[in-house]
């Protein structure tokens, strides 16, 4: 199927690109999240017509989460869990205990933004985290997990 993107996808293109992907990405994510369209004559007229548009508005999206990254940049996060002597913890801190730290210290940031590269952290230590604001957007926090005992 070909589809005009409208907004920059990972790994596929940018703003306005005419792109041919499988049937099913297409239908159930691209379409339905708003960053495509089917590429029909009629809708690449319309984007064509509307293109101004939506480069202020991606660029705009830009500028946001850039200068959110600037201020989220090296911030360091704070969080304690239960851990046993070993310094293991009993569970594990998640994308989401990191995103609502975040939310506390006011910074809006979902938990699919957060990025763990080896999975929920289960030592009490620092750990380096990715959060991905915008496509183009990548800063690094710490998260220091302090362990309380049981």
């Amino acid at each position: 199927m070909q589809i005009i993107l409208l907004d920059k996808v990972v790994n596929l293109g940018g703003l306005g690109d005419i792109v041919k992907v499988k049937d099913g990405f297409a239908r159930n994510f691209l379409i339905p999240t708003g960053k495509a369209r089917r590429a029909t004559a009629s809708a690449k007229a319309e984007f064509e017509a509307k293109r101004v548009e939506l480069e202020k508005a991606a660029a705009a999206k830009l500028a946001e989460s850039q200068a959110q990254g600037e201020k989220l940049a090296g911030r360091t996060v704070k969080l304690t869990q239960k851990a046993g002597v070993d310094g293991r913890l009993f569970g594990s801190v998640t994308n989401q205990d990191i995103a609502d730290a975040l939310e506390k210290e006011g910074f809006k940031v979902a938990k699919s933004q957060i990025r763990l590269p080896n999975g929920p952290v289960k030592t009490v230590g620092d750990n380096t985290v990715a959060v991905q604001l915008h496509t183009d957007v990548v800063v690094e926090i710490t998260v220091t997990v302090y362990g309380e005992s049981a």
